[in-house]
């Protein structure tokens, strides 16, 4: 059974991916499909099985590497955190094959798209049940691949083919340090396994490393270089210019990426590795303050882009600040309560999102939508749902939609931190909330009300998704609105410590989310009522006063530009990198290549080869008396060769 929850997605992909035109595409999306939907199930067992009843266990499957001293095995590792990513991982992917079934419908390379799903899927999931960093690492450059696959899956398209370079190229610079960073681990603890790094680890706090040529201090270098490997896959401010492109992809690409898997590895990792980053509080200080930096940049984008679906991916970029910062004040087990979460509505947004793009013929701009709740009830309520819980609104006491719950404790557990990144992650915390609120808002509004901004045609033909569509998002509903107030008590509540166990380690007076349930009323309102805020401020500038945006736009100009362009990020690495790149290209293959190496190699050759020839074939003139006296001039020189050779 635990085997099954793992390879079953493996064996869906091997069959859809050789034989799928074979078989068809019928047959390809069913067993892909199926294969998901039983390793869902599989999954939701596990999860009572190791997180409640606490049958922690680790299946060695074989040795994979043994050299020297170094060796890993191939593991499955099943803890609570392995049990809790297994869940949203193929909970969330079994809903995407079942909603692509429908939105997928008219492609002609179904086959292949759903054979990629599921081989993201299989890796997605051999990263989370590692039990060593190699294992851990080649889940890791798995999901890489398979994103690049899907990001770039309409290849036909300039724009799809250049966002799945751009994503695998930004990601290389992360993995790279995050490569680094098990090198560091290695050299540092002599192992990769996770159970003897982290028995190790009080012993080296004082470790020093020789980096670069500088003596540094071991576990907090170390913790550094595996953190830029989690901003490259977790799209933090600085590797982050990769996610908003990726949305060429189909839209159950981009819930499956951006929403529960791939954009949460770096998440999962971190927490996997709390035991090291507990003794490196400077380290921790620095996914601090990159994380309320990522999540303040990122709801400022989002408040102006016009693409629905980057729009939604700028609020996971955003969310994902959150969960980077709640690590940094050791509120590990927040950040997983809000990774869980925010997998649920943000998928349920990013498939409402493509429903609604179904409705409109493929319209993505909001400006070229509006009026059309109407159409499309069932996608419209299901959107409020996913943007209530996603701007975290609820009743204090009553009920709350599941932001409400992780999203609020992750600022309540940096404010209790009472430290200086702590505050900083609170305030720019809450005034991300309210921005995320407003933003919601006006997707919504722009999206379904006000007067249609579409063509006659687009929308006499605007129309529901089918069932097969709709189902998926209502069981992602269900969880936007169940999960917060379900998992509160066992994931960050009273039950936390047993629910946890041993797979997160939070060292004595770190424990910010204790400190968080005694915080000051204030503290826990105040989010919420930025969420207010936000919403009433996006019904009067996009319901009431349809004319204020653009008021707003003129008086603040510069800023609207700022964040319009997104901090001009693309700009300046295009200036600073690609475009300096891309002239020492042109040098090393103009200069370099042609002018010397192929001048000198295989054109010179080339080139002489043919001039020779060309001589020699002057001699094939078709005179009789030309080949006879060639044929003097030859037995002079072998005769003169014979009577003179031997005396010379």
């Amino acid at each position: 059974m635990d085997i099954a929850a793992i390879f079953l997605p493996l064996a869906g992909f091997l069959i859809a991916g050789l034989f799928g035109r074979l078989i068809g595409d019928r047959a390809s999306m069913a067993v892909t499909t199926l294969a998901v939907c039983v390793a869902a199930l599989i999954s939701w067992w596990l999860f009572f099985d190791v997180a409640i009843d606490g049958n922690v266990r680790t299946h060695s499957l074989l040795l994979w590497i043994n050299s020297g001293t170094f060796v890993a095995d191939w593991a499955l590792k099943f803890d609570t955190l392995t049990a809790v990513m297994l869940i949203v991982v193929n909970t969330v992917s079994a809903m995407v094959h079942i909603y692509s079934i429908g939105y997928m419908s008219h492609d002609h390379s179904k086959p292949r798209f759903f054979a990629y799903l599921s081989l993201f899927t299989f890796a997605m999931l051999m990263l989370v049940t590692a039990d060593n960093l190699i294992q851990l690492f080649f889940g890791w450059e798995g999901v890489g691949l398979a994103s690049y696959l899907l990001i770039g899956f309409w290849y036909e398209k300039e724009s799809a083919r250049a966002a799945a370079v751009k994503a695998f190229l930004v990601n290389r610079v992360g993995d790279f340090g995050f490569a680094l960073g098990i090198f560091a681990v290695y050299k540092i603890f002599g192992t990769v396994r996770y159970e003897e790094i982290f028995a190790a680890v009080p012993h080296m706090v004082d470790a020093r490393i020789n980096f670069l040529g500088m003596d540094l201090p071991a576990l907090t270098t170390a913790c550094l270089l595996l953190f830029v490997g989690a901003m490259g896959k977790s799209a933090q401010l600085g590797l982050h210019t990769w996610l908003p492109d990726a949305m060429e992809g189909p839209t159950p690409v981009s819930a499956l990426i951006h929403a529960a898997t791939m954009v949460t590895a770096g998440v999962f990792m971190l927490a996997r590795m709390s035991p090291l980053f507990e003794y490196a509080p400077d380290a921790l200080a620095v996914v601090c303050v990159v994380g309320a930096l990522t999540a303040f940049v990122a709801a400022t984008i989002g408040l102006t882009q016009f693409d629905i679906k980057r729009v939604i991916a700028y609020s996971t970029m955003s969310q994902l600040g959150y969960m980077f910062f709640a690590i940094g004040v050791s509120a590990y087990q927040a950040a997983i309560f809000h990774l869980m979460t925010h997998a649920f509505f943000k998928a349920l947004l990013f498939l409402g999102a493509g429903s609604v793009i179904h409705a409109m013929g493929g319209e993505q701009d909001m400006r070229k939508m509006g009026g059309i709740w109407r159409l499309i009830p069932t996608t419209y309520a299901l959107m409020w749902i996913g943007s209530l819980a996603l701007a975290g609104i609820g009743i204090p006491g009553v009920f709350g939609f599941a932001g409400f719950y992780s999203k609020d404790m992750i600022l309540e557990a940096a404010w209790a931190a009472h430290s200086g990144v702590g505050n900083l992650a609170y305030w720019l915390g809450v005034i991300a909330a309210l921005m995320t609120a407003f933003y919601s808002g006006r997707l919504l509004f722009l999206t379904f009300h006000g007067k249609p901004r579409a063509d006659h045609h687009t929308m006499e033909h605007a129309h529901e998704s089918p069932p097969v569509m709709l189902v998926p998002l209502i069981v992602l509903a269900a969880g936007a609105v169940l999960a917060g107030v379900i998992g509160f008590g066992i994931f960050v509540g009273d039950g936390r410590e047993g629910f946890w166990r041993e797979a997160i380690l939070v060292l004595h007076g770190q424990d910010s989310i204790e400190a968080a349930h005694h915080a000051p009323e204030w503290v826990s309102l105040l989010p919420l009522l930025a969420g207010l805020v936000g919403l009433g401020a996006s019904w009067l500038f996009y319901i009431q006063s349809p004319g204020l945006p653009g008021a707003v736009v003129r008086a603040f100009k510069p800023i609207h530009q700022l964040f319009f362009r997104k901090w001009y990020f693309d700009e300046i690495y295009d200036a600073l990198l690609v475009k300096p790149a891309f002239v020492l290209g042109r040098v090393f293959w103009k200069a370099g290549d042609g002018a010397i190496i192929d001048r000198l190699g295989p054109d010179g050759v080339a080139a002489t080869s043919i001039g020779i020839a060309r001589r020699a074939s002057r001699l094939e003139s078709g005179y009789v008396y030309h080949y006879a006296f060639v044929m003097v001039i030859g037995v002079v020189a072998l005769v003169s060769w014979y009577v003179f050779g031997g005396r010379i």
